[in-house]
Order: structure tokens, then C-alpha cells, then sequence
């Protein structure tokens, strides 16, 4: 009859609706559906990728007592990486490092930088502290393998007092044909006053000079690192040109790996 006609076409149209509402629901809400997907599978990626310690990371603060200067240094060594962040304590990222083609295959290992380093009259040291806070730095990087670097490396305020040299004086003449020995006093005290919080754990004298006569001319540097028991050391005589300045500096460096360098200069005698 018309009257069940009628009802079966109102049946057809009232399920077609409901399709047609199905679908729409279905439509809308894929692209959530493929971002959860693709973030499940990125995710699993994430978690195949080998986590690998770095070999070697370090944050310090090097002093120059003699410049009256402060900077951040940083290293860090690895397998090959093409991508490197830095994060401060309160894991803001201040550093990042991203290679690009040639050297991006051939990946980076070790990396060392040094801050800006402004006289403490135009920085003074309160304010150098004020920006690189005392606390635990994280190191994140990628190796060319997709497998994540990581390292942290502890950043303390301990600044070891500039070791006091008393020998050679400035501006000393010395032979050049025997051995010179530097010396300095013990250091024990934190560079702002006060007693160090950490015990020093090495010196380091350091020599250099110009060579106009070596071909290509550049500088020649010696470098003795010397126990914290002993607060002196000997350059040889081969080191040693008639006539020439020198430059000595030596450093002491605490615990945590800060350490802080006092300079002085010594001419030999000409020939």
C-alpha cells in the first residue's frame, strides 16, 4: 500500500541520515586519530634509539687574576654527533649546536668553547656568577645513527685564589742555558676572600714565547701540570732562546674544575 510505501522510504532516509552523521563523526575526528598514531609510532622510534653516556662533559669557570676577567668553558667529548643542546639548572637550553651537510655526515666529537670574557670593571665577578648559576648542566645530542647522546657535568662557584708566583719576578733576566725554576705559594684561599670549600687538585705552568725563527713563524708553548703537594717546576734550558720575553702562567685549579691563572713574564739574556 502507499501508507507502507511511505514508511519504508522514511526508514531508508532516517538510516541514510544516521550514515551519513557516522561518517561526518568518522572524518572529523581523523586527523586526532593520525596524530595519535603518528605519535605512537615516533615514540616507539624514540625508544629503539640507543641512549649512549658522552666519554667526557665539563662546565668550569676559568679566572684570569692577572686580566682581572672570568669565563664559562665547556667540553665535551663522544661519538660522532651532528646535533648538541645545552641546559642550565633550571633547564632553559642556552647553548645549541645543529650541523649541516658535509659535516653533519661526518659528525662532530670533541667540542670546546670559552665565553666572552670582560674585565671584572666592566662585569664585575657577582655579576658573571649571577648568569651561570651554580647546579647540574645536561648535555643532549644526536649521533648520525639516530642514537641519543646525553652527559651531565656539575657547575660550582669554588674559585680557587690566583697562585702567587715568586719566581721569577716580572720583567727577570734570566741564563738561558740552565734550567729555570718557577715557584709559587700554596693556594688556599677562594678568589673573593675566605677559605677555598674545595681542596686543589692540581697546578699548571704554562710557558710560551714567540719564534720569529721558526718556519712558519708561530708560538711555542710548554705545559706542566704539577701535583697539589708541590708548588713549583723546572723549565728546561732547551726550551730556552737568547734574547726573547717570555710569558708564565700558573694556574690551580679545585676539585669541581674551576680554576683560576696568575701571569708573569721573564726575558732571557742574549748571547
Amino acid at each position: 500500500t502507499k501508507k507502507e510505501v511511505d514508511m519504508m522510504k522514511s526508514k531508508c532516509t532516517s538510516f541514510g541520515l544516521r550514515t551519513l552523521a557516522i561518517v561526518e563523526s568518522f572524518l572529523r575526528m581523523l586527523p586526532v586519530f593520525l596524530v595519535a598514531v603518528a605519535a605512537l609510532v615516533l615514540s616507539a622510534a624514540a625508544s629503539e634509539a640507543n641512549v649512549i653516556e658522552l666519554e667526557d662533559a665539563e662546565v668550569i669557570i676559568e679566572i684570569n687574576a692577572t686580566d682581572g676577567d672570568a669565563g664559562f668553558h665547556t667540553f665535551v667529548d663522544g661519538e660522532a654527533w651532528y646535533k648538541m643542546k645545552l641546559r642550565a639548572p633550571n633547564g632553559r637550553i642556552i647553548l645549541e649546536v645543529n650541523t649541516s651537510r658535509n659535516l653533519r655526515r661526518q659528525g662532530l666529537v670533541e667540542w670546546f668553547f670559552e665565553s666572552d670574557e670582560p674585565g671584572f670593571d666592566e662585569q664585575p665577578i657577582e655579576e658573571f656568577l649571577s648568569r651561570f648559576s651554580e647546579g647540574t648542566y645536561t648535555f643532549h645530542g644526536r649521533t648520525s645513527k639516530g642514537d641519543r647522546l646525553v652527559g651531565e657535568a656539575k657547575l660550582t662557584h669554588n674559585l680557587p685564589a690566583g697562585p702567587e708566583i715568586t719566581s721569577p719576578t716580572e720583567g727577570q733576566v734570566v741564563d738561558p742555558d740552565s734550567d729555570l725554576i718557577v715557584e709559587w705559594e700554596e693556594v688556599t684561599e677562594d678568589f673573593r676572600g675566605g677559605a677555598l670549600d674545595s681542596p686543589i687538585v692540581r697546578y699548571q705552568l704554562a710557558v710560551e714565547f714567540e719564534d720569529k725563527e721558526s718556519d712558519p713563524p708561530g708560538k711555542e708553548v710548554l705545559t706542566i701540570d704539577v701535583p697539589p703537594d708541590e708548588f713549583s717546576a723546572s723549565i728546561p734550558a732547551e726550551f730556552l732562546k737568547p734574547g726573547r720575553e717570555y710569558k708564565v702562567e700558573v694556574g690551580a685549579r679545585e676539585k669541581s674544575g674551576n680554576q683560576t691563572f696568575t701571569e708573569t713574564t721573564f726575558t732571557t739574556a742574549p748571547l
